[in-house]
């Protein structure tokens, strides 16, 4: 599973954040990595200079072997809260997600 990491211009984007999100992504994704070709997380500041309270825009974008990718959104006040939010719901929807594909087989 390829994790990538992506920010905007208003961002600083360290090597030690990217690292660091890297790491969590691929640790709460860790079960579904063989079933996960890549995953993308995108970053943006949504309020530039204004700082207020949801200030930060996280997307995952989990792309399954053979299906079609699912993307989620969360905001929050820094970095590391839009990144566990996103996380978070993404481990939801995975769940569902490929509970729903082994019920079937």
């Amino acid at each position: 599973m390829l994790v990538q990491i992506n920010t905007d211009n208003r961002l600083e984007g360290t090597t030690a954040t990217a690292a660091a999100i890297k790491e969590r992504v691929r640790e709460r994704l860790a079960r579904f990595a063989d079933r996960l070709t890549r995953v993308e997380v995108h970053l943006r500041d949504v309020d530039g200079d204004r700082n207020g309270g949801q200030g930060i825009e996280a997307t995952l974008e989990a792309r399954p072997a053979g299906g079609q990718p699912i993307a989620v959104t969360d905001q929050a006040a820094s970095i590391d809260g839009a990144v566990a939010g996103v996380v978070r719901k993404s481990v939801d929807i995975l769940d569902r997600a490929f509970g729903k594909q082994d019920a079937v087989r």
